[in-house]
């Protein structure tokens, strides 16, 4: 085998070294799509009547629709997981999940495996609609933390109902909070 390209196209991973992913805990998630191409929705200003104000919201499409389905849906394929703050960006979603795995001795799924079935799923979902038989809607990788306390996740919870004022959103309308 030569060694033209040997490590030179190799990603590092971002995950924490030696950490176990399926450990109870909480994890903030980010999935960007592939290119960043806004495949979820689009923004809008929600006060055409009102010119003096700049208010604008996101309106998902059909595809963040398939996103927010499958997100919610995700517990009823692992049962030891609790979905948090979500948001569905028009070429992102950030969310935040609460992994509670008993310690019984036998192996559980972890972070990856949750992040590998809501791209799964809704890349299947999408490519239907979209007629493609190769689904190319998320970017390799997704970005984790975890996180370390009630604090921090007050702070990440924030950051997730903001993100729609990154983008000049004052009217988060795709916000979803379970009870």
């Amino acid at each position: 085998m030569t060694k033209k390209f040997r490590n030179r196209y190799r990603v590092e991973s971002v995950r924490k070294k030696g950490f176990d992913y399926s450990r109870t805990g909480s994890y903030f998630i980010t999935i960007c799509t592939r290119n960043k191409e806004h495949l979820f929705g689009k923004i809008i200003n929600s006060d055409e009547n009102n010119k003096d104000v700049q208010s604008q919201k996101m309106i998902l499409n059909d595809f963040g629709e398939i996103v927010k389905y499958c997100w919610f849906d995700l517990p009823n394929h692992y049962p030891h997981i609790i979905l948090d703050e979500f948001i569905i960006m028009p070429d992102h979603i950030h969310g935040i999940i609460h992994i509670n795995n008993p310690f019984d001795g036998k192996i559980h799924h972890g972070l990856p495996e949750f992040v590998r079935a809501l791209k799964s799923f809704s890349s299947r979902r999408i490519s239907e609609k979209r007629n493609a038989t190769k689904p190319k809607i998320w970017q390799p990788g997704y970005y984790d933390h975890i996180i370390n306390g009630h604090d921090e996740l007050i702070n990440i919870r924030n950051y997730i109902n903001k993100n729609p004022d990154n983008l000049g959103c004052l009217e988060p309308e795709i916000l979803y909070k379970l009870p």
